[in-house]
């Protein structure tokens, strides 16, 4: 076994001969240098010359196709965050070629201790001695002003992610232009059919009927309160800060004829009037934005704008209370989604109590969110050339990988996804029946 102090031998091109390139060289010993104690190494490496460093196993899980000299050298200039390692994939350093999100076991063992602590140190003097370029690059990320979570940079933050091109989202969602945690009652379930289960699925929490009003947080492109509407009764509104959702969802009601029952606005939560009050509040996928030093007003605000006996259905990505993370800042908060920082189920639930909201339900569909995300990563990479009709390399990269990325997250159980029935007792009443039969009542239809 060699270890990274040793001196190695040139490094092996496409059938074992020793490159010419002394760049690729370079770069091929500090990749073997890097995984030495990586078995079965299940991807290959392909340089910018052609030097291949195949895999160990019979067909390799993923290619980790090399670009340019320099790119190693900033891919690993830390190795305590995922920034690097992103930054460099979206800027064209790398590709993987093959299973994107099984390139993200490899990347867990890089970043969570497999290198070791004298190997990394090491090869961090390495790094800095490997082919370096002047290549121009282009600059995604996010640069947002003003305090964290004031209502001005809030809007910044949402308009970097959800503003950049309805035409590209509805490229890989499903034709409701749901961007949150599908249903699935197989796991060969179609996408639009589980996106229609799990709307459905929030509505039978919440147990909605005619007459009632809904409010949806962060409505995102309309889905959840068309379907209210519709299929409920319910005179829904939504609020987004996206002033491109919110056009889109006007135009997808209009064309509905659900305009007398079913508005979209942009309006932040803080701003809603305080005579306004609802029978029924939803938030889905909207509580990750707000920031962990915010749960309480979030919350606050909730309380304030339900009728009392009525009930919220707050539905948001945690962070496993138990797994280590990176130190530092992260690929997410600097190029997905600025300011966005996940915490744990506890320190959602606390400050909802706090408020006086009786927790009733918790319900984790962390498998379903996995199941999504590789829905959504298979139908952007079948229609990768026609993202650039709508955004630009790097946001068509950034998305590949953010979604990959969560799915594997997902899978392995580093973060989770969570619907808590929350209620605000009227003199005691919650509302609530005593069994929760009625949200799965209802059998499958036979084409589902």
């Amino acid at each position: 076994m060699r270890h990274a102090h040793h001196t190695e031998p040139p490094a092996p091109a496409a059938g074992g001969v020793p490159t010419a390139d002394p760049a690729a060289a370079a770069v091929l010993r500090f990749f073997r240098r890097l995984f030495h104690r990586y078995h079965p190494r299940d991807f290959a490496v392909r340089l910018w010359d052609g030097t291949v460093w195949p895999a160990e196993t019979a067909e390799p899980a993923f290619t980790w196709v090399i670009r340019r000299p320099g790119a190693l050298r900033r891919m690993f200039r830390g190795w305590d965050t995922d920034v690097h390692l992103g930054e460099a994939y979206v800027c064209g350093d790398f590709d993987v070629e093959g299973h994107l999100e099984a390139a993200f076991r490899t990347g867990d063992w890089l970043l969570r201790g497999g290198v070791g602590r004298l190997d990394a140190l090491r090869l961090a003097v390495d790094a800095r001695r490997l082919p370096a370029d002047d290549d121009d690059r282009p600059d995604p990320a996010a640069h947002l002003h003003g305090k964290v979570h004031s209502r001005s940079r809030d809007r910044q933050a949402i308009s970097f992610h959800y503003d950049r091109s309805n035409e590209f989202y509805a490229l890989w969602l499903d034709r409701r232009m749901a961007y949150s945690c599908a249903y699935f009652e197989r796991a060969d379930m179609d996408l639009d059919t589980a996106q229609e289960r799990k709307l459905d699925l929030v509505c039978r929490k919440l147990r909605l009927h005619p007459g009632q009003s809904l409010l949806d947080i962060g409505c995102g492109w309309g889905s959840l309160v068309m379907h209210a509407a519709e299929r409920y009764g319910v005179d829904a509104t939504g609020i987004t800060l996206s002033e491109r959702q919110a056009e889109f969802a006007a135009r997808q009601i209009a064309a509905a004829g659900l305009a007398e029952r079913c508005r979209v606005r942009v309006q932040d939560y803080r701003d809603l009037r305080e005579d306004e009050r609802f029978d029924r509040i939803a938030s889905i996928g909207m509580v990750e934005h707000v920031g962990g030093p915010k749960l309480p007003e979030y919350f606050a605000a909730a309380w304030r704008l339900l009728r009392p006996g009525g009930a919220f259905l707050n539905h948001g990505i945690t962070w496993r209370a138990a797994e280590s993370r990176l130190a530092g800042e992260t690929f997410d908060a600097r190029f997905v989604f600025p300011d966005g920082r996940l915490t744990t189920l506890h320190a959602v639930l606390r400050p909802a109590e706090e408020c006086g909201f009786e927790v009733r339900d918790v319900e984790s569909l962390r498998e379903h969110y996995a199941l999504t995300l590789r829905h959504w990563v298979r139908r952007l990479e079948a229609r990768y050339d026609e993202t650039l009709r709508h955004v630009d390399e790097p946001t068509r990269r950034i998305w590949r990988l953010y979604m990959a990325g969560a799915a594997h997250a997902f899978a392995v159980g580093r973060i989770n996804v969570h619907q808590t029935l929350l209620v605000k007792p009227d003199d005691g009443r919650s509302g609530m029946p005593l069994t929760r039969a009625d949200w799965y009542a209802r059998e499958p239809s036979a084409d589902a």
